[in-house]
């Protein structure tokens, strides 16, 4: 009988949690911010996920004879220094600096969300140990203290992403612990314990599906910032390592040779900020569409 209660409770609450995080996705396209960051971010996440296909070269074959061609012809971009297609180069490298903003806040949020929902839940001397630690690691700006773990662990795409996951933990731990804070008092959370549910299932089968709507907005910008600590990274070159190709390393690289050719810095450039500015709307957008929501709802 109990565990009949138990289930009829869950599927009561994750109804409506389900509904209201599929109405603010289906919202998502129907407002201006959101309709720019998908037509921003489509492209370039189909071109670079696709790169094997349509990339036109090999993107670390050299061709020194065709060093700093322009666009058109056998280049449709144009060339580096090394004679390397910039198509192919720009297209690989969509795809490791996305894999690292995607990555980078999936480790952020699997450690970042777990803090926060305990910490919010517990309380008590367990909330303000972690919450101090949250805070020492907020204290250092973000790009040191990537720099710091990466020196530590070494350069390399992996350690990157672990760097910057370290970077995003305590800010996601911030967030989700203020959303837990908001509903722990609710009368479903109530119900539970009085229920005798232990206190990992409450924290993530009757509190994380309830705060998923702020998280999953936090996760939404910081792909974007993900993808900037990335670069930045790499253009120390502390990141992805040469010859395979990043947009932040090919931008340091071209800064030497701007005056031989604009394009080797100007379209990973521009990549860069279509994916950064593309990530950020959605973030926005997603922010507006939730704050609609609770506003109808109330």
């Amino acid at each position: 009988m109990a565990t009949e209660e138990s289930t009829t409770e869950s599927v009561r609450i994750s109804e409506p949690v389900k509904s209201r995080v599929s109405s603010v996705v289906l919202g998502l396209l129907s407002t201006r911010k959101g309709f720019v960051s998908v037509c921003l971010l489509a492209p370039v996440l189909v071109l670079s996920l696709a790169a094997p296909i349509i990339a036109p070269y090999d993107p670390t074959a050299t061709h020194a004879a065709d060093a700093f061609a322009g666009p058109g012809g056998q280049y449709l971009l144009g060339t580096d220094n090394y004679g390397r297609d910039l198509l192919s180069r720009v297209l690989y490298g969509g795809r490791a600096s996305i894999l690292i903003g995607l990555c980078s806040t999936a480790f952020g949020l699997t450690f970042g969300v777990p803090i926060g929902i305990l910490s919010g839940y517990i309380g008590s001397r367990f909330d303000e140990i972690m919450m101090r630690l949250m805070d020492t690691l907020l204290s250092i700006p973000s790009l040191l203290l990537a720099l710091l773990v990466v020196t530590v662990l070494g350069s390399g795409i992996v350690n990157t992403i672990i760097a910057i996951g370290v970077v995003f933990t305590p800010g996601i731990a911030r967030i989700t612990r203020s959303s837990t804070l908001s509903v722990k008092n609710e009368e479903y959370i109530t119900a539970a314990e009085a229920r005798g549910e232990p206190i990992h299932r409450i924290a993530f089968r009757e509190i994380l599906p309830n705060v998923s709507s702020p998280i999953l907005v936090e996760a939404s910008i910081r792909v974007g910032f993900g993808i900037l600590i990335g670069t930045s990274l790499s253009f120390l070159g502390l990141g992805t390592q040469p010859p395979y190709p990043d947009w932040g390393y090919m931008i340091s690289i071209s800064r030497s040779h701007l005056h031989s050719s604009i394009w080797f810095m100007f379209w990973p450039s521009l990549a860069l900020g279509i994916s950064i500015m593309g990530f950020n709307l959605m973030g926005d957008a997603l922010r507006d569409e939730m704050d609609s929501q609770y506003h109808s709802d109330g």
